[in-house]
């Protein structure tokens, strides 16, 4: 993992670095408040975004799903830390530690904002690893019943 990497925004900077043992508590918190996945946590693969006076603002992991395939997941941005540059400058360092290929799950409104990353949305037809297949089958049954607007979007980045 690389370490710390400077990044400054308007009127704030934050820095990049891998997390420590002593990070798990705060990952595993903000994953849940978000009511992302909060499986497989584990802190020796998320990188952290911390700001100036130390607090962590984001995070974000590559974890091994199944068959050997890596998905970039886990990625959350304190709300008042959005659209300044965190969670791109997350997803660029995972990419590059990661390299690819890198799979991703999301809902399918975020599919753009992944896409400007070099992502694109695997089909249900295409080829993928069983485990997204079996997400898919899942999300549909969910989502059908909770009457959700949004789908899940499988992505892939093939460098």
């Amino acid at each position: 993992m690389a370490g710390p990497s400077r990044f400054v925004t308007p009127n704030q900077e934050f820095v990049l670095r891998p997390a420590e043992e002593r990070d798990a508590p705060r990952i595993r918190a903000m994953v849940r408040r978000e009511r992302l996945n909060p499986m497989s946590l584990n802190w020796r693969h998320f990188t952290l975004a911390v700001d100036g006076g130390g607090s962590v603002i984001g995070c974000g992991q590559v974890k091994t799903v199944s068959e050997g395939t890596r998905e970039l997941a886990s990625l959350v941005v304190e709300t008042g830390w959005r659209r300044r540059g965190v969670a791109g400058a997350l997803i660029r360092r995972l990419k590059e530690e990661a390299g690819p290929p890198l799979w991703l799950t999301c809902l399918s409104g975020l599919a753009p904002y992944y896409a400007s990353f070099g992502f694109r949305t695997v089909e249900p037809d295409d080829p993928q690893p069983k485990y997204y297949r079996r997400l898919r089958r899942i999300a549909g049954v969910v989502g059908m019943l909770a009457g959700a607007s949004q789908t899940l979007t499988v992505m892939r980045w093939s460098g």
